[in-house]
């Protein structure tokens, strides 16, 4: 451990369903406010899901219920910020599980920390990613390449996070208005750079990324 530094512990959790990953981010923030664990970094993919954040419009679902079930999209709703999301195969999410207190109690600070990463691992593969005025989350000129919607309890523990599209389906993107933005394109690593990408890889670099940002250091869990 450097001095100085706070711990970070990386799970690796798989594939996990929405509802499992909501019980999963809601006991590590337990044991997270007290004390029984460090930060923590859930590092995961979901089934296909469509989740309405605090500011959602039900609008912005542009299945109709019959046909999302069909195709095997969940739906839920949670209590993170933002509007509507899609998660599904080939995109890997980050719940960063971290205490913002004494020294990151500021959102919007902790929201541009997170585009950070995003940006900073979309260009370890060689990819140009930026941000946009006004908006969250990081784009390409092709798209949006990672949204971004967390929850921050009265205690400052910070839950929810990033998504991160790597080798997704983007065709299940037409399911939804994304994060409420109209006419706007949705892209991911893969398409970015016409070919595969391992989100096993992707996940390594976003741990080493996160710690960069976040000045932590990675420990064995």
């Amino acid at each position: 451990m450097t001095a100085g530094r706070r711990p970070l512990s990386v799970y690796r959790a798989g594939t996990v369903p929405y509802g499992d990953g909501l019980a999963l981010q809601a006991d590590l923030v337990a044991r997270r406010r007290s004390g029984e664990i460090p930060d923590t970094l859930v590092l995961l993919e979901h089934p296909h899901v469509i989740t309405l954040g605090s500011s959602s419009d039900r609008a912005h679902v542009l299945l109709a219920e019959e046909e999302r079930e069909a195709r095997g999209v969940e739906l839920h709703e949670v209590g993170r910020g933002g509007d509507v999301t899609y998660h599904g195969p080939g995109q890997l999410v980050a719940y960063p599980i971290i205490d913002l207190k004494p020294d990151r109690k500021d959102l919007h600070a902790y929201l541009r920390d997170l585009e950070e990463v995003m940006i900073r691992v979309a260009t370890s593969f060689g990819v140009v990613a930026r941000r946009r005025e006004g908006l969250t989350g990081a784009w390409t000129d092709r798209g949006k390449l990672a949204a971004i919607g967390v929850r921050v309890s009265s205690q400052w523990i910070a839950s929810h996070g990033a998504a991160l599209n790597v080798s997704s389906d983007l065709g299940f993107f037409d399911a939804i208005v994304p994060c409420g933005l109209q006419g706007e394109s949705v892209t991911s690593l893969e398409h970015e750079l016409g070919a595969p990408v391992a989100l096993e890889k992707v996940a390594g670099t976003l741990a080493g990324r996160f710690a960069e940002v976040f000045e932590c250091d990675i420990v064995v869990a």
